[in-house]
This record gives structure tokens, C-alpha cells and sequence, in this order.
């Protein structure tokens, strides 16, 4: 090898490795720009859950923070190598337009305020993911879906689940047959709320268990049986003299019939502690239990009259850090999220359809999306 051949692939092997050294890491494995994200709320679930799955991202980076709070900018803005141009409050959020490094913005806000600052980051130019639900109406989240369409950005929604090698495999086997056919799903979600929460204030979250907890009983029930209900039925339960239930609803058991026969039973709670589901075959059943927490899944399936647990590989990517990749890859690529905008507008159709159904009385056709 000539000595000036040698010496530019040791020139190129240097500047390889300082690339990587960024903060953030400015290029994929393959070469390829890694897209970067804002993200817009720096609660506990943005600061504890998303933001530290960056680093093991293959696709995304974290290039900006959009916070109220200054002390957080200055915390999460040192603690992550963010540059004070690219940490915003929500007056000057608009200003994210003229931030080529900025992508993707990820909504991570309260409820309520999930449609203004999706529509903003759209009219901004950038892609969008959400956090669930997606907002507290039907009619908010065909506006989302439309301000994005306009901007002809990706709007996805954020069904960590979705991107969970177990529940993965659980779609894969109750779709496929693994069980027989199904019959019956549950799914169960709950916790005991604290007070002072802006979840139990309805202003901002919308709703109360459903609106949050409850929504992982829904779209389990949705994502296992591959279908759209036709027609809803529920009852609540609230103790309005807990000072935490004044404008929420504490719990509501909701039931689904989908176009196939399979009968969907959901729970939703904020006073007692659920996280399971199971599909129930002609041929057996699989159950999780925990079914969707942060880690920690296990699953059970029962098949020929013998119950088993199913252990997967350790997963080279967690759900945090598949999700995020996805959306970048879906940017990349032109490809849909396997979790778009209308599967958010989905859920709030038939939570829209629990509702009513609980305070009529009476069972309800959802709307379409």
C-alpha cells in the first residue's frame, strides 16, 4: 500500500471517529444524518423515558428542548449538550421554523394542548410525533391530521407498545391463528392516582383514567384483534367525594363487539392496579402480564391444555428507542408510520363512543375515522 494511500484512510478513520464522538451523534452507523428531535414539555415521562433513549438510537437525535421552565433548559440543555440557540420557551416555539438541525418536534405536553403545538410544529415545517392520546377530541385530531397533510409532514403517534418485541409477537400470534380463532380479549390498565396531578384536572387532560391509563386497555384491544368496533357499551364507577375524582372519572369498564364476533372487554382505573390482558382462542390463550410497562414484559400462552411461558431474546432496541427510529425512518424513507395520525383519531373515536355510552346508558355505534 503507497505511504499517501495509507495515510488518507488514517485521515479518514480520525475523522470517523470524531464524528461519532459528538454530542448526539451527528451521523447513523451507515453514514447517514441522523434527524433531529425537539422535544416540547420536559415533564417526568420526557425527561426520565424519552430523552435518555437517544443515545441508542441508530436514526435520531436530540437537537432541541421547548420548555416553559428555564431552570429545565438550563438542566436538560447542559446535561445534554443542547446549545441555548436551540432551547425554546413556548413564546418564541415558532422560531423552530428557522432550525435546520430540527426534524422532528415530539409533543410531550398535556392533553389539551397536544393540538395546538402539533399544528404549530406542522405550519413550522417540521414532522411531528405525539404523545397519546392524541387529543381530547375527534374534531382536535382531524385538525392535526389536516394542519400536517397541508404542511405535507408525517404526523405519528406515540404507541410505544407498538414497537415492544412482546406485544409485537403477541399481534403476530393472535392474528395468525396461534390460539384458534378469537373469541375473547381482555385487557386491563389501572393505577392509584395521586392528587395533584394535572391528569385529574380536566381541563388539561380531557378525561380522567381513560384519557390515560385507559387508553392502553383500548388500543390493546384494537392492535390484538386487527379490527374497528361497531358497537360500545360502558359503565363508570367514581367516588365524586374523593377530592382527586372532582372533575375525572376514576373507573370505567368499557365492552366492544368487533365486525368478526371477538368481544373486547377493557378496564380503566385511577384506584386500583392493573396492567395485563389475554386473547382467548378455540385452542387456548395468550396472556400478558405486564403487558405494556416501561420494561419487564412476560408472556404466557396456554395451547393443547399446557400453559408455558414464552421467553424472548434480549431486543438490540427497546420500544423508546424503536419508536423514535421509526418516525425517522419513515422521514427518510416517504413510508407511513405504522402508527399515523389516524390511528390516534381511531382511539378517540370510540373513547368519544365510552363516553356516551356510559352517561346514556345504552350502547353506541362509534363514529368512522
Amino acid at each position: 500500500m503507497m505511504q499517501d494511500d495509507r495515510r488518507g484512510i488514517l485521515r479518514g478513520m480520525a475523522a470517523g471517529l470524531a464524528l461519532g464522538a459528538l454530542p448526539g451523534g451527528v451521523l447513523a452507523a451507515t453514514g447517514e444524518r441522523k434527524l433531529g428531535y425537539a422535544i416540547v414539555g420536559l415533564g417526568s415521562y420526557a425527561t426520565n423515558q424519552i430523552m435518555p433513549q437517544f443515545k441508542d438510537c441508530d436514526h435520531a437525535r436530540l437537537v432541541a428542548l421547548v420548555s416553559g421552565t428555564p431552570a429545565k433548559l438550563e438542566k436538560y440543555g447542559s446535561q445534554y449538550g443542547i446549545p441555548k440557540t436551540h432551547r425554546y420557551d413556548y413564546t418564541s416555539f415558532d422560531r423552530i421554523r428557522d432550525n435546520p438541525d430540527i426534524d422532528i418536534v415530539y409533543v410531550v405536553l398535556p392533553n389539551s394542548l397536544h393540538a395546538e403545538y402539533v399544528v404549530r410544529a406542522a405550519q413550522a415545517g417540521k414532522h411531528v410525533m405525539c404523545e397519546k392520546p392524541m387529543a381530547v377530541s375527534v374534531a382536535e385530531c382531524r385538525t392535526m391530521i389536516a394542519a400536517c397533510r397541508k404542511a405535507g409532514r408525517k404526523l405519528m403517534i406515540g404507541y410505544r407498545s407498538r414497537f415492544e418485541p412482546y406485544n409485537r409477537l403477541a399481534i403476530e400470534l393472535a392474528r395468525g391463528g396461534h390460539v384458534g380463532a378469537t373469541r375473547i380479549i381482555t385487557a386491563e390498565h389501572g393505577f392509584d392516582a395521586q392528587p395533584g396531578q394535572w391528569r385529574l384536572d380536566r381541563a388539561m387532560s380531557g378525561g380522567g383514567s381513560l384519557m390515560d391509563i385507559g387508553i392502553y386497555s383500548l388500543n390493546a384491544l384494537r392492535y390484538l384483534s386487527g379490527e374497528e368496533p361497531v358497537l360500545v357499551s360502558a359503565v363508570e364507577a367514581t367516588d365524586r367525594g374523593d377530592p382527586r375524582f372532582r372533575t375525572v372519572e376514576d373507573r370505567i369498564d368499557f365492552h366492544l363487539r368487533f365486525p368478526s364476533g371477538i368481544l373486547g372487554n377493557g378496564v380503566s382505573s385511577y384506584s386500583s392496579n392493573h396492567n395485563a390482558y389475554r386473547v382467548t382462542g378455540t385452542k387456548g390463550w395468550i396472556g400478558m402480564e405486564p403487558a405494556t410497562p416501561y420494561e419487564g414484559q412476560a408472556m404466557r400462552i396456554n395451547k393443547d391444555w399446557k400453559t408455558e411461558p414464552r421467553v424472548l431474546p434480549p431486543a438490540r432496541k427497546n420500544q423508546f428507542v424503536g419508536q423514535l427510529d421509526h418516525l425517522a425512518e419513515c422521514v427518510k424513507t416517504g413510508r407511513e408510520p405504522i402508527v399515523a395520525g389516524e390511528e390516534g383519531l381511531r382511539d378517540m373515536l370510540v373513547i368519544e363512543a365510552i363516553y356516551r355510552s356510559a352517561r346514556e346508558g345504552r350502547a353506541v355505534v362509534p363514529g368512522v375515522a
